[in-house]
């Protein structure tokens, strides 16, 4: 039997699974490819550049598709609300600052509100403001996050939400990640390093490459890709991504890297440039170790269906039926 959960009522979707916005990464193709496949793509918006949001609708080619922005950021570059919702996304999700001040505009329109929150308090103020839906983050996620882990933290969120529904993030990539957020009460989950990999990912060859061969283990949270590139992000949020050689040399080494940004920031963007992902950043989450194919992002979103839909048999199989006497 499909898997069907008040998410896909309320988003139009097949499928429980959204496609996280990954800066960078989550572009036009790949966001329709999930839509197509049945789940909802969003398009990562990433840190403000409007000629490539306009270039990556363009390349969904009418599909239904989402957009995410990082709230911080899009507070100072407000116009690229307007530019997303001009194009009538199904979704448009906001991450990591106060989404409030963007209710108006997004109120008038028929596209759906989820907000993305990484403690309880930022939850009951999504709650009390009316967001149609709120992703719950654990720290296993790739990208920038909280310090709450994805076990504890969604089912206290669902506790909050009532009936809002809720979609798990956070070390997401498989059909067991998503069984195990809808036995937490979730109604659905976001994945982006599940994805990372995908054919249709804007990330680089070599980036792809180094996140199948890893491992959860091979990651950690730090702010030195940040000051790298140049990205004054608040303190509350840190970015995870792999261990390479850049951070193993600053992590432990923040003000070292401040007295010496300049030449690292050369040296990093002359990486990036080049894709050398021993300097530049590979951003995936504590999920790595459950990719290990580079190969369409349907593929990989149809074995993560049959494979929750078989663990959820086998899990109810494990209770015994109740019999009258």
């Amino acid at each position: 039997m499909p898997i069907r959960t008040p998410l896909c009522d309320l988003l139009g979707i097949e499928l429980p699974v959204l496609l996280a916005p990954m800066a960078r990464v989550s572009g036009g193709t790949l966001a329709a490819a999930v839509s197509r496949a049945g789940g909802l793509g969003l398009i990562g918006g990433g840190y403000g550049d409007a000629d490539w949001l306009i270039r990556e609708f363009d390349a969904a080619d009418g599909a239904r598709i989402g957009v995410g922005f990082i709230t911080w950021s899009l507070a100072r570059q407000p116009r690229l609300l307007d530019l997303a919702l001009d194009r009538a996304p199904a979704v448009l999700m906001l991450s990591f600052g106060d989404f409030q001040p963007f209710l108006p505009n997004i109120r008038n329109i028929q596209t759906k509100l989820i907000v993305q929150v990484q403690t309880l308090d930022q939850a009951r103020e999504a709650v009390d403001a009316g967001v149609d839906a709120i992703v719950a983050q654990g720290t296993e996620a790739g990208g920038h996050g909280g310090t709450r882990a994805t076990l504890p933290f969604v089912p206290a969120v669902v506790d909050i939400a009532k009936e809002i529904p809720v979609i798990a993030a956070g070390g997401i990539a498989d059909g067991r990640g998503l069984a195990a957020a809808l036995a937490l009460g979730a109604s659905g989950v976001l994945c982006g390093t599940g994805f990372f990999a995908s054919d249709e990912s804007l990330a680089s060859n070599n980036a792809k490459q180094t996140a199948v061969s890893g491992s959860g283990d091979d990651t950690e949270r730090s702010s030195v890709f940040d000051m790298a590139r140049g990205l004054d992000w608040p303190p509350d949020w840190n970015n995870r991504a792999m261990r390479n050689s850049f951070t193993r040399r600053w992590s432990e080494d923040i003000d070292g890297l401040a007295r010496n940004l300049a030449e690292e920031q050369a040296r990093f963007d002359a990486a990036w440039a080049a894709d050398d992902t021993d300097i530049a950043a590979v951003i995936v989450g504590e999920a790595a170790d459950l990719i290990r194919l580079r190969e369409p992002a349907q593929t990989t979103l149809y074995r993560m269906i049959s494979q929750a839909e078989d663990r959820l048999q086998r899990i109810g199989r494990l209770v015994e039926p109740i019999t009258e006497d």
